[in-house]
């Protein structure tokens, strides 16, 4: 069995400090991605270097203590790639450190970390800009896997909800970053058009499965949640899902794990 877990540890040192790293030697994944590490390689808790015996790569941005992805494996990969775009056209994915894949024999795996845009329009317009750039990728990705039968699976805080199923109060949030009609037309887009997969609502339909909670009032308690964090997969990856949890029972950040378990090995 293969088990790829996805959690934005909203700071890597915080997530150590409430037991992440006991718990995830106990979740044994085979496959661990991480959003908003936010802090230096150097800077990284020695137990948090190799997690569940796992190794891996870190990507992180110039400015210190902010954004930040990592991407570990229980086999050494082929290839890894730590840049989205080309240095000719620079993307914010790249500059605000927001990407990683790693390359198996038959399987690339990314950490994604989305843009917020809940401080404004400035930071709406760039998510947009991301949002563009990502299109022509995850066409050409799903045109791979049809050609060579290289699957892919991006895990990841995405920072959108998809449709009223995945948001609480989705009444009061049509107006606010991450539910925008736009933003959900995109996921729309990914899914229907191109022909990825969201892993998660492939076993799990059910209303109230969320994995972000704001840390006001108590959201958390009441389970005024958002989903936001997900597995996105081509379809034969995708095929290959058989058990799927959202982790609440221990908290390390205003983040669940998300732990998808798939047939086969890595």
């Amino acid at each position: 069995m293969l088990r790829i877990i996805t959690l934005n540890l909203n700071g890597v040192r915080a997530a150590c400090r409430k037991g992440a790293s006991e718990w995830l030697a106990a979740a044994k994944p085979q496959v661990l991605c991480w959003q908003e590490v936010r802090a230096a390689e150097e800077d990284i808790p020695d137990e948090m270097r190799c997690p569940a015996g796992l190794h891996g790569e870190f990507v992180v941005p110039q400015k210190r203590g902010y954004s930040g992805v990592a991407l570990f494996a229980s086999k050494k990969p082929q290839k890894v790639k730590r840049a989205f775009a080309s240095k000719k056209s620079p993307s914010l994915l790249d500059e605000e450190g927001r990407f990683l894949q790693m390359d198996f024999a038959n399987l690339s795996v990314i950490s994604l970390y989305m843009p917020s845009a809940s401080s404004g329009e400035v930071r709406q317009t760039l998510k947009y800009q991301v949002m563009d750039e990502l299109i022509p990728w995850l066409v050409a990705c799903r045109k791979e896997a049809d050609k060579s039968g290289r699957d892919f699976v991006i895990c990841g805080d995405i920072n959108i909800a998809h449709t009223e199923k995945d948001i609480r109060n989705w009444r009061g949030n049509r107006k606010n970053s991450g539910f925008l009609p736009e933003e959900r037309q995109w996921l729309t887009q990914v899914f229907s058009d191109i022909g990825w997969v969201d892993v998660f609502r492939k076993l799990n339909d059910e209303d109230g499965q969320y994995t972000w909670w704001s840390n006001r009032g108590r959201a958390r308690e009441n389970n005024v949640g958002w989903r936001i964090d997900y597995q996105i997969a081509t379809p034969n990856f995708a095929a290959r899902a058989v058990r799927a949890q959202i982790y609440k029972e221990q908290w390390f950040s205003d983040h669940a794990p998300l732990i998808i378990d798939y047939k086969g090995r890595l």
